[in-house]
């Protein structure tokens, strides 16, 4: 069984936020995960839609699947590099601040007919 694949690297946004909007759609026909992420208010729902669509035109230019049929097999979130910051505090010391980042994986699949 052939399957699509998209992947957006280096996201900066933390891969927890991610998650929780990936969580949504896993296992969604891709139809149904778009209305999903257009109608999420979340910061990550723009940029799981785009890689979604790059999915999609995966599918169809590279593995010639049907964009009716597909669903989502498998969607995941990894840990991309943490840029560290520091914030100035009293006496001289200072706060860490972690900005991380994700990778965010995108696999689609064709439903078998019948």
């Amino acid at each position: 069984m052939e399957k699509a694949k998209a992947i957006a690297r280096y996201v900066r946004i933390a891969p927890r936020k991610v998650r929780l909007v990936v969580d949504l759609i896993r296992g969604k026909e891709v139809g149904e995960a778009m209305a999903i992420l257009r109608h999420t208010p979340k910061a990550s729902s723009p940029v799981v839609e785009k890689l979604l669509k790059s999915a999609i035109a995966n599918a169809e230019n590279n593995h010639k699947m049907a964009p009716e049929r597909l669903y989502i097999s498998e969607i995941y979130v990894d840990e991309g590099p943490t840029l560290k910051r520091f914030h100035p505090r009293a006496k001289g010391s200072a706060s860490p601040i972690l900005k991380r980042s994700s990778h965010i994986t995108v696999v689609l699949s064709e439903k078998k007919e019948g």
